[in-house]
């Protein structure tokens, strides 16, 4: 059981409909707490924010600025990210344990103080340590400036949809009990859908999430997946819906029966209520078209029509099949920037750093572990090894040993990455220190993500922290260097924080490396973090100082 609680103090200034033009202030206490939970006919205690399962919304305007203090009584240490948010030259306030900051431990304080500065729509914050994310998070809604709207019909409502997964067990065991096997965590017990999972799992009563609609309105919703593990297809029986951003990014719109969205990932979407009044459920279950073990189960929600009975049987989505990889690819192909004058796409055309990271699952010798092997995972044939000072913290007081800068740019042998399954010679390269790969400021940088069939093929969200990106291509297969290039979408990609690279296939990013600091880059499936799916850049200083990381706040947490 959990005996620790968490208070996190949140001051924003935050414009609303009613406040000036200058933000007013607006200061909220958030405590994270445990809290005894009761789904699928089990009670446990899990860490909870205002005793809130999800946390609490932030709600703040372009602009703004948060200061968000938090006070651990924990047993265990934390971190908070706040994800896609870019911490321009201020990686002290991005998050990730023993990446950016030292973790928050028990009995100390840390401020989060960053400015909210060009970015506009949904993103989220939660916990960047071990599984606790699991029940540690909440959404980000960022209103646009006074006076400007939004550039798609003005939805009459809004509303947010967290997507996530649950555990019967205490997640910090079932991670201690899977490495110690040296194999995967078991699997969730069930998704949820705003932290409950919907009557088609046991004991459903109050552990239903409902909306009401009134005919003919239009209704925004924002969709988030915090689930740790799975790739989430998302519907609303009976109702089509408009994709207007991702990331945090306006998109060029299009109507979808069902939305795709990997963890770490955001959508919004235009819902009108145009359908026959009654009850429709909201539903959302894994995409996974790799041999792999998921918890397949389907979570509902329900949207009800003002003045229909609760008595009423929902009627159930057509969701894609679980392995519906023809889905998954057209809906990607689909998103688009808006790039409109307002909201220009500037995807860098001339590139400075060509990288190409290959992802690989493999085996090493553990001989601590009961099968005397553990599953491991890796770019360019390297496991991440996490530091014990945080990287940020090496780099900018020029502390030696810590982290070398000689990641390499290219696998160190190449092969045919998505040919016939590779069973030999499985085992990664694990260094003393982490291996990070040095950026020069303002270059422009192009990474090739490319999947490979080692041990098995799998989709692999990857976030980027510190940085938006724009997706210029993807494909299946081996990524062709002389052919695929011609092929690039450098007009109007999608441009996020989190993409995926489709199962024994490849995708290509780009961006323009402007913000100095170190930024951690990883696999978006907790499972796969865990196992060393992760590297950082260094992104050196630019000319002066206000191109430069910015002093660390006294209050840095100490290692």
């Amino acid at each position: 059981m959990f005996h620790w609680t968490i208070r996190l103090f949140l001051v924003c200034l935050v414009g609303y409909v009613s406040t000036p033009a200058t933000a007013a202030v607006k200061k909220y206490q958030f405590d994270i707490q445990v809290k005894n939970i009761s789904r699928l006919c089990h009670e446990k205690p899990i860490v909870t924010v205002n005793g809130m399962f999800p946390g609490p919304t932030i709600y703040v305007r372009e602009g703004d600025r948060l200061l968000i203090n938090v006070t651990n009584f924990a047993q265990y240490n934390m971190s908070i990210h706040w994800h896609g948010l870019k911490q321009y030259r201020n990686g002290w306030a991005d998050g990730p344990a023993y990446v950016t900051q030292c973790p928050v431990q028990t009995g100390q304080s840390y401020t989060y103080d960053f400015n909210v500065t060009g970015q506009r729509g949904t993103l989220w914050w939660h916990a960047h340590i071990s599984w606790l994310r699991a029940t540690v998070y909440g959404a980000i809604v960022i209103m646009p400036k006074q006076g400007t709207s939004y550039p798609f019909p003005q939805p009459d409502f809004e509303f947010n949809l967290l997507l996530g997964e649950w555990w019967n067990d205490d997640v910090e065991t079932v991670v201690k009990q899977g490495n110690k096997l040296g194999l995967p965590p078991k699997t969730s017990d069930a998704h949820t859908i705003n932290g409950k999972p919907g009557p088609l799992f046991p004991c459903p009563e109050k552990h239903t999430y409902a909306v009401e609609v009134e005919q003919g309105k239009t209704y925004l919703l924002r969709i988030i997946n915090a689930a740790l593990n799975d790739e989430l297809f998302f519907a609303v029986a009976g109702h089509n819906m408009t994709v207007v951003e991702i990331d945090a990014i306006y998109t060029k719109p299009f109507s979808t029966n069902a939305v795709l969205i990997a963890p770490g990932q955001t959508t919004n979407v235009l819902l009108r209520a145009n359908q026959a009044p009654g009850r429709y459920f909201m539903a959302a279950r894994p995409f996974m078209d790799a041999p792999i073990s998921v918890d397949n189960k389907t979570a509902t929600a329900i949207l009800q029509y003002k003045g229909i009975q609760n008595t009423v049987i929902p009627s159930l989505p057509q969701l894609p099949a679980l392995n519906d990889s023809a889905f998954a690819l057209n809906y990607n192909a689909k998103l688009r920037s808006l790039n409109s004058p307002i909201f220009p796409a500037n995807v860098p055309l001339k590139v400075d750093r060509h990288l190409f990271y290959t992802i690989g699952l493999g085996v090493n010798p553990c001989p601590t572990c009961q099968n005397g092997t553990q599953l491991t995972a890796s770019l360019n044939n390297i496991t991440f090894v996490m530091p014990q000072t945080a990287l940020l913290q090496a780099h900018y007081f020029n502390l030696k040993g810590v982290f070398t800068t000689d990641f390499p740019d290219r696998p160190p042998m190449p092969f045919n990455y998505t040919g016939a399954p590779l069973t030999a010679n499985l085992q990664t390269t694990q260094s003393n220190r982490p291996r990070l790969s040095k950026i020069a400021f303002n270059s422009t940088v192009e990474l090739v993500l490319q999947d490979t069939n080692l041990l098995s093929v799998e989709s692999h969200p990857f976030h980027l922290h510190g940085y938006n990106f724009f997706v210029v291509g993807s494909g299946i297969g081996n990524f062709d260097p002389k052919n695929d290039p011609a092929k690039f979408n450098l007009v109007d990609p999608p441009e996020r924080n989190t993409v995926g690279v489709p199962t024994g296939g490849w995708t290509a990013i780009r961006f323009r490396a402007d913000n100095p600091g170190v930024w951690f880059m990883h696999c978006h499936l907790e499972v796969h973090t865990g196992w060393g799916l992760k590297t950082a850049f260094v992104v050196e200083d630019g000319p002066d100082a206000d191109h430069s990381v910015l002093p660390p706040p006294k209050d840095l947490p100490p290692c």
